[in-house]
């Protein structure tokens, strides 16, 4: 029984149970997010239609980011012998896209205080614009770091040989079909979802498995050993 309590054990279920909860997450809370199509004003009033929703949503995604910086920066470590930079640079822009996205959960939290309280909406309205281009640069960050740490995480699973080769295409994919298609049709924000919530699921059940030994093989030694043999 002790080897089902030891320290690696529990980091690995922690793991996985982070990349699990990272996909639900973020996945229920897009799934229960306001319309922000219009404006500010329409934001106030979508939100005050359906205030529980709304907060729902906001709790979840800011929770997300945490789950989503830890589980990153954990399969990153899994894969790093292999593509070390590509491992880095990943779960460092994720990380950042965490913090990012995380200025964004308090700038939600301020829209769902105003959307609940009394007082007068063209100054909530203001103050709305004036808070949401103080933290561009934060947001800015947030969808940088999305795009290029989701992208490159992809390409360190495909070079690390880590689970079966259409995960990292799944990564790859679910960026494409978020940023480039999303705005055409609401099919492709769902599709997204899915992609996003499958490739986060897929990598909860390889950390519990071990996922491949070779991606816990620097290239090195697989070289020396492919020219042992």
């Amino acid at each position: 029984m002790n080897h089902l309590t030891s320290p690696a054990v529990r980091w690995t279920v922690a793991l996985a149970l982070a990349l699990a909860l990272a996909g639900v997450t973020t996945v229920v809370s897009i799934l229960l997010m306001p319309d922000f199509s219009g404006t500010h004003a329409d934001w106030l009033a979508e939100i005050a239609g359906d205030p529980g929703t709304a907060a729902v949503s906001a709790h979840l995604f800011a929770f997300s980011q945490l789950l989503v910086a830890v589980g990153v920066v954990g399969v990153a470590v899994q894969v790093f012998p292999r593509p070390p930079r590509l491992a880095f640079l990943a779960a460092a822009l994720v990380v950042l896209q965490a913090f990012g996205h995380a200025a964004h959960a308090g700038f939600n939290a301020v829209i769902l205080a105003m959307a609940a309280g009394a007082g007068d909406a063209t100054t909530h309205v203001e103050l709305l614009e004036r808070t949401e281009a103080g933290l561009l640069p934060y947001m800015a960050l947030g969808l940088i770091g999305t795009v290029l740490g989701l992208i490159l995480l992809g390409a360190a699973l495909l070079r690390a040989g880590y689970g079966p080769r259409w995960l990292g295409v799944v990564l790859i994919a679910f960026v494409v079909v978020e940023f480039g298609l999303s705005g055409l049709s609401m099919w492709a924000g769902y599709l997204a979802g899915a992609l996003f919530l499958v490739a986060f699921l897929a990598m909860a059940v390889l950390t519990v498995r071990g996922a491949d030994d070779a991606a816990h093989v620097p290239a090195t030694q697989q070289a020396v050993a492919r020219t042992a043999s």
